[in-house]
C-alpha cells in the first residue's frame, strides 16, 4: 500500500497534475494480500488522485476475484483491462473476454503488431546478425519481446499471411502492418460499442498517421482473414500468455508494479 501511494504521487508530481484518468495495477504482486492493495487503491480514489482503476496482465480468475472483493467491500471496482492482443496472439479470447464482459470491463489491446513483428520488416535470420537498437535488439526490454515473439513458427505464420495478401490483392496489396491492424477490427473480438480499443505505438508522427489510416481502411478480404486464423493455429501453442504469475518476467522490483495514464492533464 505504501508503495502504491508513493508511485502514484511521484507520477502526479512529474505530470504536474492533481489526478490521472486511469491508475493501473500492472502486474500481480503475490507477496502482498490483494485485499491490502485494493483497499489502498480505494483510499487513493477517495482522495481524488485517479478516476478509474485498471488491471493489466492479470489472469481471468484474478480479475474475477478482484471485482468480487471490490463489490463486496464497497471499494472502487476496476473498469478497464489492458492486455496483449493481436492477430496472432489471441489467448485473451478464451477465458478473459467472457470474464471482462461479465464484470462490465472494457479491454484495451497492447502489442497490436506483436512488438513490430507483424510489420513484416524482420526476418528470422536477423537474430544472428548485428542489429541496430530497436524493439527486439538492444536492451533488457528488447530481450523480453524477442523471447515472446522471435520464434521460427511466428515468421512462418507471417509468410503465410503475406502470401494470402498477394493472392487476394495482387499489386495493390496492403502492407503487413496495415493488414495486422485491420485484422483487429472488425475481425477480432473487440467491441467498440463496449468501449474496447487498441493502443497504437509509433516511432515517428508519420508512422502514427499511417497506423491511424490503416484502422480506417475497412475489412480485409475473407481469404486474408482465413490466413490470419491459420497463422494463429500454427503458433498458438507457443504464443505468449496474457498474464504473469510473478514480477520476475521484468526483472524489476515490486515498486514497479503499477502505473498511471492520463489522456488529459487536469487542473
Amino acid at each position: 500500500p505504501d508503495s502504491l501511494r508513493a508511485q502514484l504521487e511521484t507520477s502526479l508530481r512529474r505530470l504536474q497534475c492533481p489526478r490521472v484518468d486511469i491508475f493501473y495495477l500492472h502486474v500481480p504482486d503475490h507477496d502482498t494480500p490483494v485485499e491490502e492493495t485494493l483497499r489502498a487503491c480505494h483510499q487513493l480514489h477517495q482522495e481524488g488522485k485517479f478516476v478509474e482503476l485498471g488491471l493489466s496482465n492479470y489472469a481471468s480468475w484474478e480479475v474475477a476475484e478482484i471485482c468480487t472483493l471490490c463489490r463486496s467491500n464497497g471499494w472502487i471496482v476496476p473498469t478497464v483491462y489492458q492486455g496483449m492482443y493481436n492477430a496472432t496472439t489471441r489467448h485473451v479470447e478464451t477465458e478473459l473476454f467472457p470474464c471482462l464482459r461479465h464484470f462490465g470491463m472494457r479491454f484495451y489491446a497492447y502489442h497490436p503488431l506483436a512488438g513490430g513483428l507483424l510489420t513484416g520488416r524482420y526476418k528470422y535470420e536477423d537474430k544472428d546478425k548485428k542489429q541496430p537498437v530497436c524493439r527486439f535488439f538492444g536492451d533488457k526490454w528488447s530481450e523480453i519481446d524477442r523471447n515472446r515473439f522471435w520464434k521460427e513458427n511466428h515468421f512462418e505464420a507471417i509468410a503465410l499471411v503475406e502470401k494470402a495478401l498477394q493472392a487476394a490483392y495482387g499489386g495493390s496489396a496492403p502492407s503487413m502492418t496495415s493488414a495486422a491492424l485491420r485484422c483487429m477490427s472488425p475481425h477480432s473480438q473487440l467491441q467498440g460499442a463496449l468501449g474496447d480499443g487498441v493502443i497504437l505505438g509509433m516511432s515517428s508522427m508519420g508512422q502514427l498517421a499511417q497506423n491511424l489510416a490503416a484502422t480506417e481502411e475497412g475489412p480485409l478480404e475473407p481469404a486474408v482473414v482465413q490466413a490470419f486464423n491459420q497463422a494463429w493455429e500454427l503458433i498458438s501453442h507457443e504464443s505468449p500468455k496474457y498474464f504473469y504469475g510473478d514480477e520476475s518476467w521484468l526483472g524489476l522490483p515490486k515498486t514497479s508494479l503499477s502505473f498511471v495514464t492520463s489522456s488529459s492533464l487536469k487542473s
